[in-house]
């Protein structure tokens, strides 16, 4: 594989006799919003850990910018970890630090920045998720769910990583929540420019940001590809769970998007 930000090698995963992965292959490519997708126990949660680093293949080997997370250096790995940022499901903020302190951690873990400096940096990731200044000094408790997601995003983002790990971002939150959470994700991976691997079941976030799915079933994966490609694919799951009720309409809004796409490039009629 080339030009791969993340590249999985024949990776085979393995805890007692219970196979997860088998000679798994897949390529992450720099600038998309890849969408893990698989019923439970499929191993996508295990792939995302494989990837972070969090978690070793029985055999095989990851790859990240190049660099192998089984095999390189260790010093080369972890500055690796500078590159990318996570969002864990439930945002993870820290219970007893403060909004701006959660924000802070990373950059105050590089030791090379003045509070001056972290503040302002602080500020702006705030700023970038649509979290306003005055929410800085609240606690994790006092927060609604969407919000505790943009911190967790202003968090991940902390250090200018190029690359994006989304795990369930969506879950939790009312529609509206999620679809505004979805744009904001769509803006800032356009925005800065950013490599996002996400975690996700949910069929309204997949067609609105994906701009390819991998499906995990039977211990590899089935399918990759786009929304609508994937969609086409016979597997039982990709049926069962694509073309169910709320599949369809999810897909029945992704072909709307399409026409109107289409129709906004028409030239007037005379």
């Amino acid at each position: 594989m080339t030009d791969c930000i993340i590249e999985v090698k024949n990776v085979w995963t393995q805890f007692g006799t219970h196979v997860v992965h088998r000679d798994l292959n897949l390529c992450v490519r720099p600038g998309e919003v890849l969408s893990l997708v698989g019923g439970s126990g499929s191993g996508k949660s295990t792939l995302l850990r494989e990837m972070l680093g969090l978690a070793q293949p029985t055999r095989g080997e990851v790859k990240v910018f190049g660099v192998s997370l089984q095999h390189g250096d260790a010093d080369e790995v972890q500055q690796l970890r500078n590159r990318w940022g996570m969002l864990f499901q439930e945002g993870a903020m820290f219970s007893a630090l403060t909004v701006y302190e959660n924000v802070a951690l990373p950059l105050r873990e590089l030791k090379t920045l003045d509070e001056d400096i972290i503040h302002d940096l602080v500020m702006l990731k705030l700023k970038m998720v649509d979290i306003e200044a005055s929410h800085a000094s609240k606690m994790p408790s006092s927060l609604s769910g969407g919000m505790v997601k943009r911190v967790g995003l202003a968090r991940a983002l902390s250090l200018e990583p190029e690359l994006l790990f989304l795990d369930e971002p969506t879950a939790g939150l009312d529609p509206e929540r999620s679809e505004s959470f979805c744009k904001l994700i769509a803006t800032l991976k356009a925005e800065l420019g950013l490599t996002v691997v996400m975690v996700t079941h949910d069929l309204d976030t997949i067609v609105s940001i994906s701009d390819r799915v991998a499906v995990l079933a039977d211990q590899s994966i089935v399918a990759l590809g786009t929304v609508a490609e994937v969609a086409a694919c016979p597997h039982p799951f990709i049926v069962e769970y694509f073309q169910g009720e709320r599949g369809k309409r999810a897909l029945g809004g992704l072909k709307a998007s399409a026409t109107a796409a289409v129709a906004a490039h028409l030239p007037a009629a005379v």
